[in-house]
């Protein structure tokens, strides 16, 4: 109803409801003490992180990220060798591969 009132796209309706009202500013712990009380409480499982300034990200990695590490709030290490694998996706069927071929033929005889 909102995108339709106002004229947003679902993305625009999506990035106003997913974001704090705020952005989180002040030092790394203070940063992370709100990143934290927003996970614990289930008021999120996750963030979109806006840079306003160039160095914005990088600030955040280099010194907003550790602090979460450190609390266990934020992975250390990955355990897959891959994006696929950290996502827990299965390699899919490679279309062109005389496999899918053998595979579809079966399956229209069934």
């Amino acid at each position: 109803q909102l995108a339709k009132d106002e004229g947003l796209t679902l993305r625009e309706v999506a990035l106003r409801f997913s974001r704090p009202k705020r952005d989180f500013v002040g030092t790394p712990e203070q940063v992370a003490d709100a990143i934290q009380t927003w996970f614990e409480t289930g008021a999120s499982d996750g963030f979109i992180i806006n840079s306003v300034l160039p160095d914005g990200l990088q600030y955040f990695t280099e010194l907003v990220v550790p602090v979460l590490q450190q609390r266990g709030l934020f992975r250390t290490d990955y355990s897959g060798q891959t994006l696929r694998d950290n996502l827990g996706l299965a390699v899919p069927v490679n279309r062109y591969s005389v496999a899918a071929e053998v595979e579809e033929q079966q399956e229209a005889l069934a």
